[in-house]
């Protein structure tokens, strides 16, 4: 019954809105997963499975009332249609507009990970495996995973939309553990995006093995990082997720809207580096936030949030939007249809400058290379940061000279923003990983930047050089 015909589908969104609601939506998504993990030299789990269902959504003002269901039976959606009208219930007569024939956007990967079978999946992690044991003696264990899913919408509104679209994503991890007398120390990378199986004729999972071998052992080199105040140079791709934490909330629309935003009512305003432009976009090719259509039917697209330092736009979902008097930006996003949408980021990222990365190196005379981040804690409303550098280096002389261990990066998002005085040339955005939360969802999103020089932050170390 998810093939909805366009006659059912009116008969849903009219008893959505029997009560006086001013706007409804049905949200249908289906997405099969699969999951592999690797250890020991061999699978040690494979697991798979569907989750299908439809959530429906009522709007009057700023109420929303939200039911799904996993029955697919049209008795059983015109319940939960009469559930979501009880609660948005209000005083318009609305009738929606008919839905005549599904749009279909977008198009499907040349080799659907869905299609493809387990065997060569598996295969992908064993590979991994051997290449990261025979590049070197030093290491003693490794540890894989590979997930999946695939995933396909439509939506269906009182306002005659009816949009369907359809991708693959996927990730996989590779860790290493070396040990050299009596340290030891681990190294990851990663694999992924919204690529179908094609992807590992180019990424094989040898060369990843190797990187995350040669992180490892780097770390067994590393000294006590300083602690103390320096400029940082954090690298090209993953460094973005500085921006995404510590800016990229506080301009979602919901956010700004209620005033609980650093960034609300300050449209126009200078609220970083004049070398700063932060843009979210979700039309990149594979992108990890890149969908034809956000989950409320609206089109991806590119919007421009600070230009040049100056405050230019927020992220939109559709209700926001309506609320602002302005359109979505196609940025309503959930995390199933067991969820309402807000203003999500897609793929953020700082925009390239004219800088070459060594040039950026070279005007440091002490500082700190934050080549890789790790885990962190975040307040999304004031932007303060504490992020792990993973992998971190000592700058002298304007060259990247030793590796450092127990570093952490410390700081203000705005504050970094504003304090930004150099931007490579060198975009990259990380499309392997990144998984976003709020209000208790997570979604896939996609960061990246170019090589930055923030003129001084705060590196927590263990040896104080005041």
């Amino acid at each position: 019954m998810h093939e909805q015909s366009a006659e059912n589908i009116q008969h849903i969104l009219s008893q959505a809105l029997s009560r006086g609601g001013e706007f409804a939506e049905i949200f249908y998504e289906r997405t099969q997963s699969t999951s592999i993990s690797f250890n020991e030299r061999k699978v040690k789990g494979i697991s798979s499975g569907v989750s299908e269902g439809i959530g429906i959504r009522v709007v009057s003002g700023e109420r929303t009332g939200y039911a799904y269901s996993d029955d697919l039976r049209l008795v059983a959606l015109l319940e939960s249609a009469h559930v979501a009208a009880c609660v948005a219930s209000g005083d318009a007569r609305v009738t929606p507009r008919p839905a005549r024939q599904i749009e279909k956007i977008g198009a499907r990967s040349n080799r659907p990970l869905d299609l493809v079978d387990a065997s060569a999946k598996t295969g992908l992690l064993y590979r991994a495996d051997e290449a990261a044991r025979e590049s070197d003696s030093q290491v003693r264990e490794v540890s894989c995973s590979y997930g999946e899913n695939t995933r396909r919408i439509w939506v269906a509104n009182s306002d005659g939309l009816w949009r369907e679209a359809e991708d693959d994503l996927f990730r996989m991890s590779i860790a290493v553990i070396v040990v050299e007398g009596g340290k030891r120390e681990s190294g990851m990378e990663f694999l992924g995006g919204r690529f179908g199986f094609e992807y590992f004729d180019a990424h094989p999972p040898e060369t990843a093995a190797l990187r995350a071998t040669e992180q490892a052992i780097t770390k067994l080199k590393a000294r006590p990082a300083p602690a103390g105040q320096f400029p940082v140079v954090v690298n090209a791709g993953w460094g973005g997720v500085l921006v995404h934490e510590g800016v990229g909330h506080g301009l979602e629309g919901d956010f700004n809207r209620k005033g609980t935003s650093i960034y609300s009512g300050r449209f126009g305003q200078s609220v970083a580096s004049p070398l700063v432009t932060i843009i979210d976009d979700g039309t990149i090719p594979n992108g990890r936030g890149s969908l034809p259509i956000d989950d409320e039917g609206t089109p991806m697209q590119r919007t421009t949030l600070i230009e040049h330092g100056v405050l230019v736009g927020f992220l939109y979902d559709r209700l926001n939007a309506k609320l602002d008097g302005v359109v979505s930006t196609g940025n309503g996003r959930r995390e199933s249809y067991r969820h309402i949408p807000y203003p999500r980021m897609r793929n953020t990222f700082i925009a390239a400058g004219t800088d070459t990365p060594d040039d950026l190196m070279r005007s440091v005379k002490r500082g700190i290379f934050a080549k890789h981040l790790g885990g962190g804690q975040v307040d999304i409303v004031s932007g303060n940061f504490v992020f792990e550098i993973s992998e971190g280096y000592l700058i002298e002389g304007g060259e990247i000279t030793v590796p450092v261990r127990g570093a952490n990066l410390i700081g203000n998002g705005p504050d970094a923003m504003r304090s930004v005085i150099g931007v490579g040339n060198d975009l990259e955005i990380e499309k392997r990983v990144g998984s976003c939360g709020k209000e208790g969802q997570y979604v896939p999103v996609g960061v990246g930047q170019p090589t930055i020089l923030i003129r001084e932050m705060t590196i927590g170390g263990t040896e104080w050089t005041g």
